[in-house]
């Protein structure tokens, strides 16, 4: 098996990426092999510093990088040869199973979206995310920012993505899907909300257990967290800076410390064909380490297969 890295996506790249897909390497020895993709003169130094603990790490040429301020779809036009293009073409191809990248955002959508494409079937992909929960593990939010508005249908789609994600990715057997809302009667909410609401309390494939409310995030009345783009993305960012103040203040808490990006490293693209992971830009070595192992963990799962036989029935 093998895992794609954009070497030259994020903040502390390349550094930071090839620090990562060397502790990954460690960690994945004898499981899965790790691709680096990007620009040779600037990775290849780095690899040699670490001697025989880069031995098993490939590097594929990309020559061409999109910068974090570009025009995503211009950019990933232009830049044939940039490192999220060239990963793009190789998932496609299946010369690899899954692709990391803490680079561009909006370009990562739009190779999921033109590249590798969403499965049919499948209205809009979604961004998902991970809750920790109170009583051990982690729960799955989507979506946390793919698609800022969403039709009552897009919402339901979601449900039944993250089921599937929390069952074959995160072992979860029979996972309970809840709908972000305002208020934990059925009648609340939007128009749109509301009509989400009667497509997954009769949906088959899914375990619904009914509206949430904020304060339901993290306890254990539902596994999937169903919301719209903006409203996942504002909770992300909420919880992303609880950690920063606690972390701050010197409050240390092994609750609060899975708050921390790092911990998981990385947000699925769910509902398209293969298996793409978009991390944080900020991302350091252990985030993007943990990146790795996601997308290993998602490629032996075969989840994709999964997502693709649900929606084609």
């Amino acid at each position: 098996m093998k895992i794609a890295l954009d070497a030259m996506g994020g903040d502390f790249a390349p550094q930071a990426a090839v620090d990562g897909a060397v502790l990954a390497a460690e960690k994945l020895a004898g499981s899965a092999q790790i691709v680096l993709i990007g620009q040779e003169e600037a990775v290849r130094p780095m690899l040699q510093q670490h001697g025989s603990a880069a031995e098993s790490l490939l590097l594929a040429p990309a020559s061409q990088v999109i910068a974090m301020g570009e025009h995503p779809a211009k950019a990933y036009q232009q830049k044939q040869d940039s490192s999220i293009a060239v990963g793009y073409r190789m998932l496609h191809a299946g010369e690899v199973e899954a692709f990391c990248s803490a680079g561009n955002t909006g370009a990562m959508l739009v190779g999921a979206m033109f590249s590798v494409k969403p499965v049919p079937g499948v209205l809009r992909p979604a961004i998902a995310n991970f809750v920790p929960k109170l009583t051990g593990g982690y729960g799955i939010l989507l979506d946390v920012g793919a698609n800022a508005e969403c039709k009552p249908e897009m919402l339901e789609q979601f449900g039944e993505l993250g089921s599937l994600y929390a069952q074959y990715v995160l072992g979860i057997e029979k996972p309970t899907v809840g709908l972000m809302n305002l208020g934990e009667e059925e009648g609340k909410g939007t128009a749109i909300t509301q009509a989400a609401h009667q497509l997954l309390k009769v949906n088959p494939h899914i375990h619904f257990f009914g509206n949430l409310e904020g304060r339901d995030l993290f306890n254990s009345k539902a596994d999937v967290i169903v919301c719209d783009g903006y409203t996942g993305n504002v909770i992300l960012k909420m919880a992303e800076s609880i950690y920063d103040i606690l972390a701050e203040k010197q409050m240390h808490d092994p609750f609060f410390d899975k708050f921390n990006y790092e911990a998981i490293g990385g947000s699925p693209i769910l509902g398209i064909n293969d298996n793409a992971i978009i991390g944080h830009g900020v991302s350091t070595p252990q985030a993007i380490c943990n990146m790795l192992l996601q997308g290993y963990q998602m490629a032996k799962s075969g989840i994709a297969d999964q997502i693709k036989s649900t929606f084609k029935s």
